[in-house]
């Protein structure tokens, strides 16, 4: 029984099977494994003494199965062949070996083998492995291989690792992702944090040299790590990461089906577009961005993350790029495949760096386009005319979508430079007033509703008190042209500037006085250092870049409100089509209602609309849709979603004192909860509330001034309710599960530093 010591010197290719190659591999690359023999498949088992002749003692050894097949990227034979541990003496290392050799024709073997459809023969060499007096022993991942997630993942037990399998044996978890431990064992770990923090940074290096996501065995023996076997992990290609935190800040709540079929066209080309600047030509499809769980979008971050990992960034790039919560401190961390993407990011980012000399002309073009689009008599077009205005609209706010994307990415990129740039010269961003943007921002409805508000107080107390009462109805003749006014500038506003189906201001014009009459009422400013005083003390030629950042950061946050403005106008104009759209199949019985062709997809539509052959007929679908959205409202609703068969759950009616969010503008405050679905529910909050919204939108920035606090479920650091929560000095926590679930009329304390929102009482 002839065999072989691996060593630097071995072999590369010699026939020793995958998982002594792999061993091997640990072993030339500098990594600790212990001392390791192979016998070769096909290599004589004659037990007369030849053991001895090549075993260096009695051991224990650990005899395990290496078998060509064992450990490759395709399958891993995982457990499929024999294992046996602890084995002392020339003997029993023979008659070891005789069992591993035997487990490749055993019952377990055949059955995978028949289930991965391998019908070659297995070539079988044998292991034998000095044991490690244990410590401790586990199984290592470069990335979760449940969930695809690019975080190290530990799993330890006391003493030998076959333990982990061991019944009724529960190791203890950790997980590390970007250099911070995410989840750890309480109470009397297994490993300390330091032999944690050694064994995942091997882990990641191993793999970055592997060149490939790894699965690790290792055992602790006090004093070093030792590595016994290292694979490729097979299958993560399989696992569908889905994110809802980016999609429920831009589509928040259910997405009726015609938004959803013209949204993820328009939107998710936008994206391939930039994408392409950056990697190249790509066969990405728009349908493969997004996907629609119960009705909800969610972001496909498995694709996302692979063109962010092929940039050399994290895979949740870019949702920091945009603001939201990371749980880490990611670098830029290129690969070889990211080296020859270089010259195209390089050029593309120089490109984007004189982005903002484009912009207006291209906003001028598509307000333009749009323009010329909302002029047309809809009533006079034929059905094809129609569904070609529903193609030519769609063409032009994929390009608004487009700019929509990249002008809010370079304000982001250049606050966060500004903000980064003072905080390391000492100065606080938090506490300095940054400028940024006109503050008559033609774009902002802030100072058109004042003028609203302060024309209808004007009148008199009995005017504002009739108006509070009966709306529009009682709104005096002379003060019909500043409503007009209004509506006619910022009527196309809404909600949600990417769900045509919301109603927009001008369909709400009694909301719109309320809100006028309540936002001119409300006085006083928050107060900050100036921007001038902050960086006075500062060198002439710090000063000078720093002016430069804060000049660069307003032109893009006033260009990202314009560019915000014309993407919401121009989006909105679907709305009056769709409507026509609805009219006409109302007249020929189709559907009941023009509002029905919202639970119509659009190529179920233009079936409808041409001949009428949709089987089942647009009402039943349209009846079914309506059903399943209703039972679907009260599910809940993860933030991520991995693989396509999610199973909807209810919520569970629950007792909560405390929950728990990501804090993003400092501060405490203790308030009345009033929970904020729309600008219909405006008149309920008074001065000083604390207001629990589904997210924030341009609509809602009026509400946000009688506020004393900020809960929203969805948001960043960078989203719009943490901005102008910063900038009115109130705390804000985002990203809180179920915070419009919380009990309306509650006292809370909302806690900006800790992210905490406590619930006191209830009326």
């Amino acid at each position: 029984m002839r065999a072989i010591l691996l060593s630097g010197k071995s072999e590369p290719n010699a026939p020793i099977g995958g998982k002594a190659a792999h061993v091997l591999w640990l072993l030339t690359n500098g990594f600790r494994v212990p001392e390791t023999w192979v016998i070769p498949p096909g290599a004589s088992t004659d037990r007369t003494g030849t053991v001895e002749s090549w075993l260096p003692d009695d051991g224990p050894w650990a005899v395990r199965s290496s078998a060509a097949v064992e450990d490759g990227a395709e399958s891993s034979y995982a457990g499929q062949f024999a294992t046996i541990l602890d084995v002392s003496g020339p003997a029993r290392v023979a008659e070891a070996v005789e069992s591993v050799l035997a487990s490749a024709g055993g019952v377990t073997a055949r059955a995978y083998r028949e289930r991965m459809g391998d019908e070659k023969p297995i070539a079988m060499a044998v292991m034998i492995q000095r044991m490690v007096s244990p410590v401790s022993s586990g199984v290592a991942f470069s990335r979760n291989p449940m969930t695809g997630l690019n975080e190290v993942v530990i799993e330890a037990v006391e003493g030998r690792g076959d333990a982990l399998v061991g019944e009724g044996v529960t190791p203890e978890r950790w997980i590390r992702r970007w250099g911070d431990w995410s989840s750890r064992p309480k109470g009397g770990p297994v490993l300390t944090a330091e032999i944690a923090d050694m064994i995942a940074s091997e882990t990641t290096r191993i793999a970055d040299e592997f060149d490939a996501p790894v699965d690790l065995e290792w055992v602790w023996d006090g004093a070093h790590v030792w590595w016994v076997q290292v694979r490729p992990i097979t299958g993560l290609e399989d696992v569908s990461v889905y994110s809802n935190r980016i999609s429920r800040e831009v589509m928040p709540g259910m997405i009726k089906p015609l938004v959803w079929s013209v949204n993820v066209p328009v939107v998710n080309k936008a994206w391939i577009s930039l994408f392409g600047e950056l990697i190249g030509p790509n066969d990405l499809r728009p349908e493969q961005l997004a996907k629609a769980f119960a009705y909800r979008s969610y972001f496909n971050m498995g694709t996302i993350g692979e063109i962010f990992e092929l940039l050399g960034m994290p895979r949740d790039g870019l949702e920091m790029l945009l603001g939201l919560p990371s749980d880490g401190k990611p670098k830029f961390r290129p690969s070889f495949k990211t080296m020859r993407h270089v010259p195209r990011m390089l050029s593309t980012m120089l490109g984007k760096a004189r982005y903002g000399g484009k912009v207006q002309p291209e906003i001028n073009g598509l307000r333009e386009r749009f323009s010329t689009i909302e002029r047309a008599d809809l009533s006079v077009l034929s059905d094809s005319a129609l569904l070609a205005r529903v193609d030519e609209l769609a063409e032009v706010t994929t390009r608004a979508a487009y700019a929509n994307i990249v002008t809010p990415l370079l304000a982001n990129a250049y606050v966060a430079l500004l903000r980064r740039s003072l905080n390391k010269r000492g100065i606080e961003a938090d506490a300095v007033d940054l400028d940024l943007g006109d503050p008559d921002n033609p774009y902002n409805p802030n100072r058109a509703l004042d003028k609203l508000g302060n024309s209808i107080a004007e009148a008199g107390p009995e005017v504002v008190q009739a108006v509070r009462a009966d709306g529009r109805a009682a709104l005096p003749d002379h003060l019909e042209p500043a409503l007009q006014r209004f509506l006619g500038e910022f009527g196309h506003l809404s909600d949600s500037g990417n769900d045509f189906s919301v109603p927009p201001w001008v369909e709400q014009p009694d909301a719109i006085l309320h809100m006028a009459i309540d936002h001119a009422e409300v006085t006083g400013a928050h107060q900050a250092m100036s921007w001038q005083d902050a960086i006075a003390g500062l060198g002439p030629l710090t000063r000078r870049s720093v002016r430069f950042l804060q000049g660069k950061s307003s032109e893009f946050v006033d260009r990202r409100e314009q560019v915000s403005f014309v993407y919401t106008y121009g989006y909105g104009l679907f709305r009056p089509v769709f409507h026509e759209i609805g009219r006409r199949l109302v007249e020929r019985g189709l559907i009941d209602s023009k509002e029905s062709v919202m639970y119509l997809q659009l190529d179920e539509l233009r079936a409808a609309l041409l001949d009428g052959s949709l089987s089942p007929p647009p009402s039943e679908l349209v009846a079914l849709r309506m059903k399943e959205m209703d039972d679907l409202v009260d599910v809940d609703m993860p933030d991520t979603i991995f693989g396509d068969d999610f199973v909807p759950t209810g919520r569970a009616a629950r007792q909560v004192d405390q929950v728990v969010g990501v804090a993003t503008s400092r501060g405490r405050h203790r308030g009345t909860l009033r929970v904020v679905r729309g600008i219909e529910d405006s008149p309920r909050v008074q001065s000083g509330d604390v207001i629990a919204i589904p997210f924030s939108d341009v609509g809602w920035t009026p509400l946000f001034a009688r506020a004393g606090a900020v809960i929203a479920e969805a948001g960043g650091i960078l989203s719009h309710s943490s901005i102008v929560a910063r900038e009115y000095r109130i705390p804000c926590v985002v990203s809180v599960p179920g915070a419009t679930r919380l009990p309306d009329g509650a006292t809370v304390v909302v806690d900006g530093y800790t992210g905490t929102v406590t619930i006191e009482s209830s009326e």
